[in-house]
């Protein structure tokens, strides 16, 4: 078995063989992909030929997408369990989302809830409920903003889906909110800021709106705020265990890293040398 030197853990031929038939059960000519793609038919015979080794991703992923297809190498690594390793910053928000708001009153959260309807499936990360106010919250912790389209479409299909997944689980939801938590660093400061008109006119809702509205959850929302860093203390060296700690409901301000100020939109303040950041 061959494999790409560019994409070491791909077989090259299978990956040509793969897209040779997607073409063939549709009945489309190499020039017909290669205009869509917008690449040449001699590039399309060369991918479906196996030779992908000096082939950009990009190209490959156009040929694929003009078949209604995906091209998704998988990374491997020798060195340890590499779903640890990915998932360990993701795991720590979980905890620190725990320590945040775990005893809040009123409130039960359940962490990923998943769900399947007709083809639509996936995993809410955390998902709470407010009986009192018959209240559905989605809530969506992200380590890194990665594609901003897709962060906004995957909201909306969980939102859309929140009243069904709610009566499969007992409760009766009149409101449905929607709350994005990020991770306090540097790279998603700057990603708000590069992005923060089309974000915030998703997510109106900062930490201090959320912060007020989780008290009296009366109404739908869409929030988007960054998870205060001493909640996060795990984010610093994950991957290593972080232990459960129960704190009073709301002990950290949800809007403290937002810079005080309420601001989103810039990177964080500079913190002295031995500082949690």
């Amino acid at each position: 078995m061959r494999t790409s030197g560019q994409y070491p853990f791909v077989n090259d031929a299978a990956v040509g063989r793969a897209l040779r038939a997607i073409r063939l059960a549709q009945k489309r000519s190499q020039g017909q992909v290669a205009v869509k793609a917008q690449v040449s038919r001699q590039l399309v015979g060369r991918v479906e030929s196996g030779m992908i080794a000096k082939v950009d991703v990009g190209t490959v992923r156009a040929i694929a997408a003009a078949l209604d297809a995906l091209f998704d190498p998988v990374v491997r690594w020798h060195g340890g369990d590499m779903g640890r390793l990915v998932n360990s910053r993701h795991s720590a928000m979980h905890e620190g989302f725990a320590r945040l708001l775990g005893a809040l009153p009123g409130w039960t959260f359940d962490p990923e809830v998943s769900f399947s309807y007709f083809g639509e499936r996936g995993v809410i990360d955390v998902l709470g409920w407010h009986p009192e106010a018959a209240t559905i919250l989605v809530i969506e912790l992200k380590t890194e903003i990665v594609d901003v389209q897709e962060l906004m479409g995957t909201m909306d299909r969980r939102v859309r889906l929140a009243p069904r997944i709610a009566s499969d689980r007992g409760y009766s939801a009149r409101h449905v909110g929607a709350w994005v938590i990020l991770a306090n660093d540097r790279s998603n400061h700057r990603r708000l800021h590069d992005h923060g008109a089309v974000l915030r006119s998703k997510f109106p809702s900062d930490g201090r709106s959320i912060s007020s509205w989780l008290t009296r959850p009366s109404q739908p929302i869409w929030a988007l705020s960054f998870m205060p860093n001493d909640a996060l203390d795990g984010l610093k060296d994950a991957g290593k265990s972080v232990p459960r700690v129960r704190r009073p409901a709301l002990a950290v301000p949800l809007h403290r890293g937002e810079h005080g100020s309420g601001r989103t939109d810039g990177p964080p303040p500079t913190r002295p040398r031995g500082q949690c950041t």
